[in-house]
């Protein structure tokens, strides 16, 4: 589990040192990054996850993918849909509005939920797949919240302290979960498939979101239609191997 957790920080910190790489053609980068990584959440879901908890005998596992779906539309309150890529800098300069605390909070909410079910799965394959959506869904998500923190001002160091908040949220939620089954391990073990069923709610508004808001106008171009089919593709190959 470990090398998990330095996985999902590195990738993180790793992503937003990127906004520092490629300063200038960071937005087009990022559309076409959302869109691949909208169509892995997607797939993924349909591939691996929904069978999993469908398959479960816990009952209203429906429920508590509405349940997910709809927590992270109350997320969006804070976060104002920077898990899919609103341009945060171009609203702030329109508005003025849009608070980088509240995005923080928000985000970090979203991160913490996400990593609550790795550590409960006792399918090793299905917790990698799990962890893989995480990793590529945050790469975007990092790009997007570091370029908003160097918009407002902060210096560097102060940027990439907030980022490492948001890059620990996920293993402190698997940690979170860890914790109480060492206390009562009869107690969370079999509530894996609702912790998974909630992040899979989250995974489908996300991705959604994501795949009808990436072209402009609603139209896909060439490139932008490539990334979905390689997003799916790749979700197919991890489903398959």
């Amino acid at each position: 589990m470990i090398a998990i957790y330095i996985l999902l920080v590195v990738t993180v910190l790793a992503a937003g040192s990127a906004v520092f790489l490629v300063p200038s053609g960071r937005q087009v980068i990022l559309k076409l990054l959302l869109a691949f990584s909208g169509a892995f959440l997607i797939g993924i879901s349909f591939l691996d996850l929904v069978p999993e908890v469908y398959g479960s005998t816990l009952p209203y596992v429906g429920l508590f993918v509405l349940a997910g779906f709809l927590m992270q539309l109350l997320l969006e309150l804070l976060t104002r849909g920077a898990e899919h890529g609103h341009d945060h800098e171009c609203e702030c300069e329109r508005t003025g509005h849009v608070s980088p605390f509240l995005l923080l909070l928000g985000l970090c909410i979203h991160s913490f939920i996400e990593g609550m079910p790795i550590v409960s799965s006792s399918d090793p394959e299905l917790m990698r797949t799990l962890v893989t959506g995480i990793v590529i869904h945050n790469i975007p998500i990092s790009l997007s919240l570091m370029g908003l923190f160097l918009h407002y001002g902060m210096t560097r160091f102060r940027a990439f302290v907030f980022l490492l908040l948001f890059a620990l949220m996920t293993p402190l939620g698997s940690l979170l979960v860890m914790l109480l089954q060492a206390m009562d391990p009869g107690s969370i073990s079999g509530y894996f498939d609702y912790a998974l069923a909630i992040v899979i709610g989250i995974f489908l508004h996300v991705s959604t979101s994501i795949l009808f808001e990436t072209g402009e106008n609603h139209q896909y171009n060439l490139r932008k239609f490539m990334a979905v089919v390689s997003g799916i593709l790749t979700a197919l190959i991890i489903s398959i191997l």
